[in-house]
């Protein structure tokens, strides 16, 4: 069968997803999963736009060795010089190049004609083509451009040296008959097609972006490029989970297939949505809660007589299982690192020792601990920040005919404990304004959510917290059975993870429009 290559761009175009922020550590830790999963070319950033970002691609190039490890950059010598030096150590670079060329674009944007964008283009890539093998040309906003100058535009990226054209759909805007077509059409109309990959990017506007890029496979794409659980600019990417299991389940139909570890899609969803704090929708296709879910009884009773009634992909495919009550209060450390190795992980003792007695404290509070709660804790201990603060008690007074009030206890780096009450207009607030006069950090809430982590009167619950301090935006999770204990936590790793960013250098991001 045909392959397709998987280009991931959850590291670039995922991180354009409003509120998300990942730090150096977080985008080589989801780096080293996507390795896992298979994919073949990874998208790791835009150098040009700070400098963490170029220090976060260049981490990303050194800890992957089993993956194209590849940087964005405007058509613009500084941009291809900045991509050039994050790459150093990344043992398969490629550069991936930009430039619009729709007519809003031209007339709007660049304020270019149709000559000067090629003359912009073509010298971006022969100056590229000095310090990298592999590039890849985009001409952005392919979708709305037209089709004479399109098939011009990939001639010229062609003869000028790039390896893959990607076609993105940078606004969602096309139909699967449209989008589809431009590759029928390039592919036979274009010079020295076949000497290069045809690449497809879609967005999401109108939740085209799958069926969009199944269209362009149809049609002769080798590539696709999306992200886990489909985020991104607006309405996000096509989510490569999606296009994987298609192929998977209708390989008779498309005749292509990924090489994809299907097995690692679940464990990788569940990464992603963790340190991007984007809740994956229980309705989502493939990795949703309800994927596998059945509630109907008529359903039930096709699923207990023959699973592929009402399952065409069955849960093992992508990695989950179907048994959820796992360990009890009563469990060793032995069968705790057992099913921790079953769940995908290999801790060392510190960090097992670290797991156990969370695993114990909970085990205390809940009857049944289930496979969710413990990839829960492992995943919050697996990405640590340096603990400036660390959260030791909480007490609130809280009636509907009193003001809540709250105290805290916060231990400092030093050994120093750190003793506030305050009160506030709810239990929450409370809290966040004494754990404010114990840490003396002046921080703006920005966003506060709460997810279930699991099931019943007792589930494990997870909140997630951005904060805002001048220029500054980070996120801080926090998990428990008690949600004013996981909204402290949530709170306090927030502010340890914003002194931790004050030291590094800043992320700001140009104003401009990205594929």
């Amino acid at each position: 069968m045909r392959k397709i290559y998987i280009f991931d761009t959850t590291l670039r175009d995922g991180e354009q997803s409003p509120g998300v922020n990942l730090n150096m550590q977080e985008k080589v830790e989801i780096a080293l999963q996507l390795e896992k999963l298979g994919v073949d070319r990874i998208e790791a950033g835009f150098p040009a736009a700070s400098p963490g970002d170029l220090a976060g691609v260049s981490a990303v190039a050194r800890a992957v060795k089993n993956a194209s490890i590849i940087g964005l950059s405007r058509s613009r010598t500084q941009d291809i010089d900045a991509a050039r030096e994050a790459l150093i150590g990344a043992q398969d670079p490629c550069l991936h190049l930009f430039l619009a060329t729709s007519p809003i674009h031209r007339k709007h944007k660049l304020r270019m004609e149709k000559h000067q964008v090629l003359e912009t283009a073509e010298a971006a890539i022969r100056y590229a083509k000095k310090y990298f093998d592999k590039i890849e040309f985009s001409p952005e906003d392919a979708g709305r451009t037209e089709l004479d100058f399109l098939c011009e535009v990939t001639e010229m990226a062609i003869r000028a040296g790039a390896t893959v054209v990607n076609i993105p759909d940078t606004v969602g805007y096309m139909t699967p008959y449209e989008y589809g077509n431009i590759f029928k059409t390039l592919k036979e109309n274009v010079p020295g097609i076949e000497n290069i990959q045809l690449s497809a990017h879609c967005h999401d506007d109108l939740g085209m972006a799958t069926a969009n890029a199944l269209a362009a496979i149809l049609n002769g794409a080798d590539q696709i490029e999306g992200t886990i659980n489909g985020i991104g600019e607006r309405a996000g990417n096509t989510a490569l989970e999606e296009v994987a299991l298609a192929l998977e389940t209708r390989q008779q139909f498309f005749q292509a297939k990924t090489s994809l570890v299907l097995s690692e899609i679940a464990r990788t969803s569940r990464l992603v949505s963790k340190l991007t704090g984007m809740v994956i929708p229980g309705n989502k296709a493939i990795v949703g809660a309800n994927a596998f879910a059945h509630e109907s009884g008529i359903h039930q009773d096709g699923m207990l007589k023959e699973k592929t009634t009402y399952e065409i992909i069955s849960p093992e495919t992508i990695g989950l299982k179907e048994s959820k009550l796992v360990l009890g209060k009563h469990s060793g450390r032995h069968a705790f690192r057992e099913k921790l190795v079953d769940l995908g992980y290999d801790l060392g003792d510190e960090q097992l020792n670290s797991a156990f007695a969370k695993f114990k404290d909970l085990a205390d509070k809940k009857k049944n601990v289930t496979d969710e709660d413990i990839l829960a804790l492992i995943e919050e201990k697996l990405i640590e920040t340096p603990e400036v603060f660390a959260l030791e008690t909480i007490q609130v007074s809280y009636g509907n005919q009193s003001t809540p009030t709250a105290s805290v206890r916060i231990k400092t780096l030093d050994g120093a404990t750190l003793d506030e009450a305050a009160v506030g207009n709810g239990s929450v607030d409370a809290i966040y304004k004494a754990i404010d006069k114990a840490t003396q950090e002046d921080v703006e809430l920005d966003d506060y959510s709460i997810q279930s982590v699991t099931q019943g009167k007792d589930a494990l619950g997870e909140v997630h917290v951005v904060l805002k301090q001048g220029d500054y935006s980070v996120q801080g999770r926090g998990v428990s059975t008690d949600i004013l204990e996981a909204s402290a936590r949530a709170y306090v790793d927030a502010i340890n993870r914003l002194i931790e960013k004050r030291k590094s250098p800043a992320r700001g991001r140009d104003n401009v429009t990205l594929i």
